[in-house]
């Protein structure tokens, strides 16, 4: 069984401000097999700072008495999602020269990368060490893609290539990357893989600019080119550039998976729904009319290009002032599947439960604050948009294979069914 350590102290860099202060510790124990109770506690020193902030204002509001979670082993959302993803994982596994069972949670957040998502870092200490390490830089990106494809290979590095390699972070999926420092802005920046069969790298960048196109707000991407190679470069969002102290300030970012309160897996899945994410930006959102509407696009260009992809840890909100707003789309990529009667997304859609098809689409509107004409009209909007995909993907460089391939993805004729089948699962 993979031990916890006793106590992580979580450091916070405050709104406005580039220091980091120490805002609570948290404490994992496992009293059984697969059992887990965290005890996340604000500092007194912090509760009684000025303009201090929860770290998430619903599941752990500012509090003298501990907070007690049994969910995501113990682990608090907003804590959770500062910890590396499934690439990040590899990368300390290799460091620690351990495989994951023997590798406790609280291990991955003290072992996890300095520029983690949103505005929290992990330490042993009462106080954090006084900086992170530097960025790397996209000189770097040769040396960093063949460190990355070393690893998926054998799963093994040398050490000076492993400090290197910082583990990932959440934002940008379970593809090896890493952070980049470049135009005065923090990038993360995906790598090619030796098995892939297409350039996924374009694909993934075509995919945002015709997401872009079609209304949705997406993330800032752009191609880098190294060598042979491409490089898809994603702009760090939850991270803003201030010109007087040329460094970048940090921003809260949660996970839809923490707004909804729920579990990975399968376990956690009757809360993974669109219309549930829309009823929580009512009460999270500062502006949650737009935001649902935003909301509502996004389910409806999932649906469009098959992007099943779209867990509740591929959306998030960003601290906005006193609250939070959606933040930019992120993570979006078309699967291609042989089945043409029906496609499912990975959040219920409506109610005849994930059905990527305009009958579900259009199913259940009003969490969305859209009446079934107003939705209809979205839709269609996006279509006009949509039907264009091929002469875009071009456009930004994807080969005839990548074009064929998608074929099977965007906009299969499940799509454009306007009646549920007589028997369907939910």
């Amino acid at each position: 069984m993979a031990l916890a350590h006793p106590r992580v102290y979580v450091y916070i860099q405050l709104p406005g401000s580039f220091d980091w202060v120490p805002c609570a510790s948290l404490v994992v124990r496992e009293p059984g097999a697969n059992l887990f109770e965290g005890t996340f506690t604000y500092g007194q020193r912090y509760l009684k700072r000025s303009g201090v902030v929860a770290l998430d204002p619903f599941h752990l509001p500012l509090q003298e008495a501990p907070h007690r979670v049994t969910r995501l082993k113990g682990i608090p959302g907003a804590v959770r999602d500062a910890s590396p993803d499934a690439w990040g994982r590899r990368v300390i596994q290799a460091k620690l020269h351990r495989p994951d069972a023997d590798i406790g949670e609280t291990e991955y957040l003290l072992h996890g990368p300095d520029d983690a998502a949103g505005n929290l870092r992990f330490g042993l200490t009462r106080d954090p060490a006084p900086h992170p390490r530097k960025i790397n830089r996209t000189h770097q990106l040769q040396a960093l893609i063949d460190a990355s494809q070393k690893l998926d290979q054998d799963g093994t590095l040398p050490w000076e290539l492993l400090e290197s390699l910082e583990p990932g972070t959440r934002m940008g999926g379970a593809r090896p990357k890493v952070s980049i420092e470049d135009e005065q802005r923090i990038w993360l920046a995906k790598f090619p893989e030796e098995s892939d069969r297409h350039n996924w790298q374009r694909i993934e960048y075509a995919t945002l600019e015709l997401a872009r196109a079609a209304g949705l707000d997406v993330c800032r991407a752009r191609i880098e080119r190294v060598g042979t190679q491409d490089v898809l470069m994603l702009e760090r969002f939850d991270r803003e550039w201030n010109p007087d102290r040329r460094a970048c300030a940090r921003r809260g970012f949660v996970s839809g998976l923490t707004v909804l309160d729920a579990e990975d897996g399968i376990t956690g899945r009757e809360r993974w729904s669109y219309p549930l994410l829309a009823d929580e930006l009512r009460r999270w959102s500062r502006d949650p009319q737009a935001d649902r509407r935003e909301l509502f696009r996004r389910m409806v260009f999932n649906a469009m290009v098959t992007n099943t992809d779209d867990h509740p840890r591929n959306h998030a909100l960003l601290a906005a002032g006193s609250g939070w707003r959606l933040s930019p789309a992120y993570d979006l990529v078309p699967q291609a599947q042989m089945s043409l009667e029906r496609r499912d997304l990975a959040l219920t859609v409506g109610r005849f439960g994930r059905a990527a098809s305009l009958y579900n689409l259009l199913s259940q509107t009003t969490p969305f604050g859209l009446s079934q004409e107003a939705a209809q009209a979205e839709i269609d909007r996006m279509l006009d948009v949509v039907r264009g995909w091929r002469d875009r993907y071009r456009s930004h460089g994807v080969d005839q294979r990548g074009l064929d391939m998608l074929e099977r993805a965007i906009l299969p004729p499940s799509f454009f069914a306007m009646e549920a089948p007589q028997a369907i699962e939910p």
